[in-house]
């Protein structure tokens, strides 16, 4: 336990800058807010925090087109207010983890004004430039087929030079060429601007598609990404949605996943960390390969296969996911689990059943807190947030399904169903202000205020933060109460894991353990009690039942109540 890093120990909690709080009252999120809510998150349990992008930004993507990589937003605050909120976090012992972009910066950014402004100008290489192609009409045509992962085109004309650029996101996103050196040492000294202030690692977005095939050849035609969306809505069983996978994979296939290029670049920026002692690199990726050897690229990569279910998580995908992942990892290497972030559904809708949500979404967050790994949980999931529901396009703030809605139409599509295709897809449904009370604007910023995006209104139903707080039985005060309990118990944070009863279909049971310590882990998924029998274990002391139980009993016979958490440490 004591060999462990803090980032190997820590729970971290995802704030999304533009909805966590409101500190100057203009409806939108901001550094002074973040730093009024560190005691909150104090005691709760967290000890890293990875903020989501807080550079200044046009705002095409939320902050994921970045127009400065070395300075704050000036509607989140200034450079002081961000050290401020450093320094307070690291006085309270937690930690922080900033978004980088690397990919891809905003068209607004200088670099990219720059490339733009000649084909002779310095920077010009600093992006993937193209000549376009002729049609037979004599009509200008890209250079490709690709399309951008947010659908259209992935090249945009520029008429000032007679070009086109290549945005593998949205055309206000252009690629940077990081086969230039150039780049790289630019980037490079980005990440180096905010570990010299005092940051303590990065969670690297969408680093799968930093490079693509120079010779950039046609993909195969097929489907367009509207019409694998139809698809996707359409697929009933795993094995359509399996099939609509390997379209979206062949449709990009030369865009994404140059692992001969990319894990040179990862042990690069390993080498620009390891400088600064004890910090971490996160992958926005499920592959273990960017663990490299175990110890010379990325420290954390995310267990996507896990969250990435349909419906209810059951113990058979667990267990498999979690047999097949640890097997994988190298020697060294450390596992990350999440289950919900900025870009999908939040837990308690994407793993509820619309009739025992809130022992679902109980489970789920204990789930997080047992499995051997580094927990990452997104802002408002301790209190039971749901997905926002959107009727209206003129509401949404993502531009991924406003496009695709303007696509579709334009495909033919009749408004009302592109509309409805864009609103059920977009991210802004896990987007919505954090709830902090049972007041307009659920407190987040002051009542006459509109807010960025709109309220969700189950804050008036006891989805807030404030009359939580009071509740000893609420969301939120189950979340701190298995925090506390993972940081007390080493072999919860520490342990080995290891599976019993695997062919139990309702029920999901581990060990954790380590020299010293051995606890059973019994999560019911259904709603009938669930007797288990788990022979040549005996309870040492009971550490958690959210039945009420008073004690272990006799683990030969243990009876499991619906949708009950059990923690046992045994001997």
């Amino acid at each position: 336990m004591n060999t462990l890093k803090w980032w190997q120990k820590a729970v971290f909690y995802q704030i999304y800058p533009r909805s966590f709080a409101d500190g100057n009252g203009d409806g939108i999120g901001d550094v002074p807010g973040m730093i009024a809510k560190l005691d909150y998150l104090a005691d709760l349990g967290i000890e890293g925090v990875w903020i989501s992008p807080h550079y200044p930004s046009p705002q095409a993507d939320c902050g994921y087109d970045v127009a400065d990589y070395c300075d704050v937003a000036p509607e989140y605050g200034t450079l002081d207010d961000f050290q401020l909120f450093l320094d307070e976090a690291h006085k309270r012992g937690i930690r922080v983890i900033l978004d980088m972009v690397f990919n891809h910066t905003s068209d607004q950014h200088a670099w990219f004004l720059e490339s733009k402004s000649s084909r002779d100008n310095p920077k010009r290489d600093w992006y993937i430039w193209r000549d376009g192609k002729v049609g037979p009409d004599g009509e200008k045509l890209p250079p490709n087929n690709w399309e951008a992962s947010f659908s259209g085109s992935a090249w945009e004309y520029d008429s000032t030079t007679d070009q086109y650029y290549y945005h593998f996101f949205l055309k206000e996103q252009p690629d940077l060429n990081w086969r230039n050196p150039e780049v790289q040492a630019a980037m490079w000294d980005a990440v180096r601007f905010w570990l010299d202030m005092g940051v303590d690692g990065f969670r690297l977005d969408a680093i799968g598609t930093i490079f693509e095939d120079p010779n950039m050849p046609d993909h195969e035609p097929g489907l367009s990404l509207v019409g694998l969306y139809q698809l996707s809505q359409a697929a009933q069983t795993e094995e359509e949605r399996k099939a609509v996978g390997e379209k979206w994979e062949a449709l990009f296939a030369y865009q994404v996943d140059r692992a001969h290029e990319m894990h040179p670049l990862m042990k690069e920026l390993r080498k620009v960390v390891d400088a600064y002692p004890d910090k971490v690199l996160v992958a926005e990726d499920s592959n273990i390969a960017y663990h490299g050897s175990g110890d010379d690229e990325l420290h954390l990569v995310f267990d996507f296969p896990l969250m990435r279910i349909e419906g209810p998580l059951t113990p058979a995908h667990i267990r498999k996911n979690q047999a097949e992942r640890l097997a994988e990892l190298p020697e060294g290497a450390w596992p990350c689990n999440t289950l919900g972030n900025h870009d999908s559904s939040r837990v308690k809708s994407a793993f509820g059943n619309g009739v025992h949500d809130d022992a679902l979404a109980r489970l789920s967050v204990a789930l997080m807190l047992t499995l051997r790994g580094t927990p990452f949980i997104y802002n408002g999931e301790e209190i039971g947030m749901t997905d926002a529901v959107f009727t209206d396009i003129a509401q949404l703030r993502d531009m991924m399904a406003v496009r695709q809605y303007e696509l579709a139409t334009g495909m033919g599509m009749p408004a009302d169903e592109a509309a409805a295709m864009a609103c059920a897809h977009t991210r802004d449904r896990c987007r919505t202000p954090l709830q902090w009370k049972n007041a307009p604007n659920a407190g987040f910023s002051p009542a006459g205020v509109e807010t960025w995006l709109p309220v969700n209104p189950n804050y008036a139903e006891g989805v807030n933060v404030e009359e939580q707080q009071g509740d000893p039985a609420s969301m939120l005060n189950f979340t701190r109460q298995m925090m506390a309990l993972r940081k007390a118990t080493p072999a919860l944070v520490a342990g080995e894991y290891t599976p019993l009863l695997e062919a139990h279909a309702e029920c999901l049971c581990f060990l954790r353990a380590l020299e010293g310590q051995t606890c059973l882990v019994v999560l019911n998924f259904s709603e009938k009690n669930q007797p288990l029998a788990f022979e040549g274990h005996h309870a040492r002391r009971l550490l958690f039942s959210s039945a009420g139980r008073m004690d272990a009993g006799d683990l030969r016979a243990l009876d499991v109540a619906p949708f009950e958490i059990v923690i046992v440490e045994i001997v």
